[in-house]
Formats: C-alpha cells, sequence, structure tokens
C-alpha cells in the first residue's frame, strides 16, 4: 500500500513539527532522528521524517535508494513538487520520510532568489502535517537557508550534543539564529528537548559534559543520555534503524526510553 492510499480515511492529529539541528556535525543527529522515529513509530505514533541534509543519512538510515528516487525534497522546495508525491514508505511500520539527495546542496544558492524563501519548507508541511503525530526535520549542519526554512516550518527544537570536548562549542550561534527566527518570522518557537548523544560511562569526561550541558539547559535536557554503541554505527550501513537491527542493544534500549520521553514531554 502506497503512502496516498494508506492516509485515506484516517482522522486529523494534532501534530508536532520537531527539527533536529546542531550545526556541528557528527554529533549524531540523523541517528537521533532514524531511531527516535522508528521507536515511536514502533509505539503506533506515524511519524514522517523531513531529510533536510544534502547528505542524505535520514534516507540512507532507512534503506532508502537514492537513485532509484524520481522525486526528493529538493523537488518540493525548488520545483513545486507536491509534498505528498514525495512520501515514500520505510521498514519500519509507521514511520514515513520524504528523502533527500545530493542535489540538495545546490539549494542554498537557489533559494536565494526564490519568492519568500524562508517559508518554503513550511508551507510544504502544512499540506500534510496533521496527518502525523510527529514530522522531524532532519537539518543540515549549517546555518543557512535550509536551516532557516526548518526553524520557520519547525514548533519547536530537538538538539543533540556530544558528551565531548567543546560540546557547547556554536550552540551559542545556534540559540541567536533561533531567536532571530523567533522575533521577525516564527514567534512560538521554543526548544523541545537536548539529547546528549555518544555518553561514555567509563570517563569522568563524559559525565561532566552532561552537567555542563544540564546547568546550560537546566530541565530542557532529556534524562536519557545516548551511549556510544557499536550497534547504532552498524545499523545505518544494513539500512535499518538499530530497534530493527540489533533490538536489546544499548543503542535500542536507550532510543526506546527517549521516545517515551518525547511522548511525555507532549
Amino acid at each position: 500500500m502506497n503512502y496516498k492510499d494508506a492516509k485515506r480515511g484516517l482522522p486529523q492529529r494534532d501534530s508536532k513539527v520537531l527539527a533536529v539541528i546542531n550545526q556541528k556535525g557528527g554529533v549524531g543527529k540523523s541517528t537521533t532522528v532514524v531511531n527516535l522515529s522508528a521507536c515511536l513509530g514502533e509505539g503506533k505514533k506515524k511519524v514522517l521524517i523531513i531529510d533536510f541534509d544534502p547528505q542524505g543519512n535520514s534516507t540512507s538510515g532507512f534503506g532508502v535508494e537514492k537513485d532509484e528516487l524520481e522525486h526528493d525534497i529538493y523537488d518540493v522546495i525548488l520545483h513545486d513538487e507536491p509534498i505528498e508525491n514525495v512520501i515514500q514508505e520505510t521498514c519500519q511500520s509507521n514511520v514515513f520520510i520524504v528523502p533527500a539527495t545530493i542535489q540538495l546542496a545546490t539549494a542554498e544558492i537557489e533559494l536565494v532568489s526564490a519568492m519568500a524563501r524562508e517559508s518554503i519548507l513550511k508551507d510544504a508541511i502544512s499540506a500534510i502535517r496533521d496527518e502525523f503525530d510527529y514530522v522531524f526535520i532532519d537539518c543540515p549542519p549549517s546555518l543557512g537557508l535550509l536551516t532557516i526554512n526548518a526553524l520557520v516550518a519547525a514548533d519547536a527544537l530537538i538538539i543533540p550534543i556530544q558528551c565531548e570536548y567543546y560540546a557547547l562549542e556554536g550552540v551559542a550561534k545556534l540559540l541567536e539564529s533561533m531567536q532571530m527566527v523567533k522575533r521577525r518570522m516564527n514567534p512560538n518557537l521554543e526548544i523541545f528537548g537536548v539529547v546528549m548523544t555518544m555518553f561514555d560511562s567509563r570517563t569522568t569526561l563524559s559525565k561532566q559534559v552532561v552537567d555542563e550541558v544540564q546547568a546550560y539547559f537546566g530541565k530542557k535536557v532529556f534524562k536519557t543520555v545516548i551511549p556510544r554503541n557499536v550497534k547504532l554505527s552498524e545499523a545505518p550501513s544494513h539500512g535499518l534503524p538499530v530497534s530493527l537491527y540489533a533490538r536489546v542493544s544499548k543503542g535500542a534500549l536507550a532510543y526506546s526510553k527517549l521516545a517515551r520521553e518525547v511522548v511525555a514531554r507532549g
């Protein structure tokens, strides 16, 4: 059954659009999008991922073959392709994805001359958001026009921060961009939560970083921390979320726990 058939007759949902964002690369952003979405899908929540990163890691993480795609998110934001024509099923029930390919890398330049360029993604999402419980936007590791589009489209942000040196480096700039968008284009934008990733319980450093981030963000920090885990690293090469690749691994259990926290926050 394709997406259009699957949605027929379904009631509207009280959806939440969450941008998963950190302009630093390698912090577990796409890992969080893929695995949190999969766990929410297992819990009967209907989830849409919008892969808005030219690297397309969320797309690959669900085993979507990029070479076989007729359309992707690039066509939605620059060629007026209806977003519902681009939505793909994934290997996890209840989880769908709008995939990305490397051609999205040119969008930053092409958007410069576009009409209402900061709100193109928001307009696209508005057509389908009520069909999902959660819409996750996997943002690129930058603060350009793609990220501004994500900030305008989102209700709130999830910020992954790795448990390493300089964990908060650049976060102040991200929050500055968030406040600018909040003042000018999206007055309701807020931080939904901060998730600590790549936690190593054997090191004092990881614990110190968690304490530092908690002091900075307070109750916005999720209680669940995501550990360094081999299975989490291996799962994307198999095109699977870790909950389908290694269900009882520490990584899978952590994301399942995080999903429960996300639902509890409403």
